[in-house]
């Protein structure tokens, strides 16, 4: 690998940019993360983006905002606009356990230390930028302000809050991955447009006066309950939910407006059509130098150390996961990259001082749905459906797994590549779904071998989730016996080969709709296969998703039906000791738990001989 300089980094200081000989910037990027010049960092993505469009850009990673503001004022006015993001994650979640505890160490900073950044970073970020620089406009983006687009519900607080435009004061927002709309925001720029002009750019979101909202070509609005009618009624905000989750998966969208107060509104536009393969390519392309800027020099970076040797192969999930967020910011279409631009960038890989020949995972946001797309693309251009596979797997939906085995046999015959590994979760589902093609129902047998017996760490995740089919259900995931199935297959092939591998499942607890009941038969179903859990968690409610809309309603929104929800501390930790029934500390409490259901024989098929 040829030796990295500095001026290979997107600048990040006063010195940086002198060394550059520039005076001023046209972007200054501001992040919660680490700066990681790696294409799996938003910081990083969206920096470069905005560098190949021409503008100069300086990202400032984890700015202190308790001290005198002096990594506010550092880099100076920008000529065009200042740019937002919380990173990777939700800056609450990443601070915040289920229980509201706060979090011990955080995977996007140094040494993995907690505190480089604030709560609600995009707000507090934003807030800062308005008090020091109130002229110049700031563009917001990243999953923290891309699922708080709309009303969203507030866990940490307990409220239902209006769009994050409001509280953060920012001018423009962008939802979902930005590389499309951030390119038409510059090159209108560039046209001499200012930024109150900037109101017909697909998957951004603005305040505007509710009688003075601009026109929008080619497609119809819609409506939403207001702000004020949701915090009054939790049917509406639950009506709600379910158009901004169609229209967020349709290919042909509807614009969105929502009344914030009587004089202001968000105004929501469609979202882009799904990027094609050459522009997504086109982002991998990008000069990412894929190490941390030097300052970090000496200290380590969790959060790249686990993806440093990995390849991200698509975007998107077509899952529809109740209690996942990824549809709603990736989209459930899927983008796969070309396999010459996966190996392209395994050959970069390659050249990193301490790789052994070893790739961590050849993955995305689920590892079996590279290629997958509909036969008949008219069919899914009217489709609304939240997920291609439940409740039912779509006929129109093309489960062949070829073109994956095909990718995982051209990088494994790389020269200096001695495994690829697959660490992202596997959709048994999908390799256990009956098609009327005999030939795709061949690929889902032979994928199913060549990953178990060729590309399994010794641990192969899944997330079965739960074992009540009513729980999964309102989880969206399949059946149980799905996962009882796979588990079978998975120690066959183990058999086959002589291997000694193990599955591992997650499983959540306190989601809406399931009870202390549904945790005590999952106890006895996962040690009826010699499980003993260990990737295990409480639902934790999460901006814009399903189960957290039916967590603050109690109402489901695609049916209005009453469901009812574990929310207190007690109530959770009653259902999440079930996951440890082997341990002695909990056998008396599940006893006597399972004496008041009046369930002997659940205590029998735990506890007895």
């Amino acid at each position: 690998m040829k030796q990295v300089q500095l001026t290979d980094f997107l600048p990040t200081t006063k010195k940086e940019l002198e060394i550059r000989k520039w005076d001023e910037v046209d972007v200054v990027l501001f992040s919660g993360d680490a700066y990681v010049d790696h294409p799996s960092f938003a910081g990083a993505v969206v920096g470069r983006i905005i560098e190949h469009e021409g503008y100069r850009v300086a990202l400032v990673p984890q700015p202190n905002w308790r001290d005198d503001l002096r990594d506010f004022k550092k880099l100076g006015r920008p000529r065009k606009f200042f740019a937002v993001t919380a990173g990777c994650m939700d800056s609450m979640v990443n601070h915040y356990t289920a229980n509201k505890r706060l979090r011990s160490d955080d995977a996007y900073s140094p040494n993995g230390k907690a505190g480089f950044r604030p709560d609600r970073a995009t707000t507090t970020y934003c807030k800062i930028l308005k008090q020091l620089f109130p002229d110049v406009p700031i563009v917001i983006g990243g999953i923290e302000a891309s699922l708080r687009r709309v009303t969203h519900y507030d866990y940490w607080d307990d409220e239902l809050k209006p769009c994050i435009l409001v509280d953060s004061n920012a001018d423009l927002l962008i939802y979902g991955m930005g590389e499309l709309p951030l390119k038409q925001i510059i090159a209108e720029l560039n046209e001499g447009k200012s930024f109150d002009e900037l109101t017909d750019i697909p998957q951004t979101a603005y305040l505007a006066k509710t009688d003075a909202i601009p026109e929008y070509k080619d497609t119809e609005t819609f409506t939403l309950f207001s702000h004020k009618e949701c915090k009054r009624d939790k049917e509406r905000q639950a009506k709600n939910y379910r158009v901004v989750e169609e229209e967020s998966n349709k290919i042909k969208a509807n614009r969105l407006i929502q009344g914030i107060d009587d004089q202001t509104s968000v105004v929501i536009n469609p979202p882009f059509p799904p990027m094609k393969r050459e522009d997504l390519d086109a982002s991998f392309e990008l000069p990412f130098t894929r190490l941390p800027h030097p300052k970090y020099n000496g200290k380590t970076i969790p959060a790249y150390e686990m993806i440093k040797f990995s390849v991200n192969i698509h975007r998107g999930c077509f899952g529809g996961c109740s209690f996942c967020a990824i549809s709603a910011h990736q989209g459930k279409h899927i983008v796969s990259r070309s396999e010459d631009s996966i190996i392209h960038e395994i050959q970069k890989i390659k050249e990193l001082p301490d790789f052994k020949g070893y790739l961590s995972d050849l993955g995305g946001p689920s590892a079996n749905m590279y290629g997958m797309e509909g036969r008949n693309r008219e069919l899914c251009e009217k489709c609304k459906r939240f997920s291609c596979i439940q409740p039912t797997i779509c006929k129109n939906l093309n489960t062949d797994h070829t073109r994956l085995l095909n990718l995982y046999k051209r990088v494994d015959s790389i020269s200096g590549i001695k495994k690829s590994f697959i660490g992202s979760g596997v959709r048994y589902d999908l390799l256990l779904a009956k098609d009327d093609d005999p030939k795709i129902n061949k690929s889902h047998q032979e994928y199913t071998e060549e990953l178990i017996s060729n590309h399994v760490s010794g641990r192969l995740k899944v997330a079965p989730e739960h074992t009540s089919d009513r729980v999964l259900k309102m989880m969206r995931k399949p059946s149980f016996t799905l996962f009882e199935q796979f588990n079978k297959i998975f120690d066959q092939i183990n058999r086959k080969f002589n291997l000694n591998q193990q599955i591992i499942p997650y499983f959540i607890s306190s989601h809406p709709g399931c009870t202390q009941e549904d945790m005590a038969e999952l106890a006895c179903k996962t040690k009826r296969l010699d499980f003993k859990l260990e990737q295990v968690q409480d639902f934790t409610p999460t901006p814009m998703t399903l189960s957290t809309e039916m967590y603050y309603t109690g109402i489901h929104p695609y049916t209005l039906e009453k469901v009812w929800t574990p929310r207190n501390a007690q109530e959770k930790l009653e259902q999440r000791k079930f996951f440890f029934w082997y341990k002695y500390e909990f056998r008396n409490q599940i006893t006597n738990d399972l004496r008041k259901m009046n369930r002997p024989d659940l205590i029998k098929t735990l506890f007895g001989k």
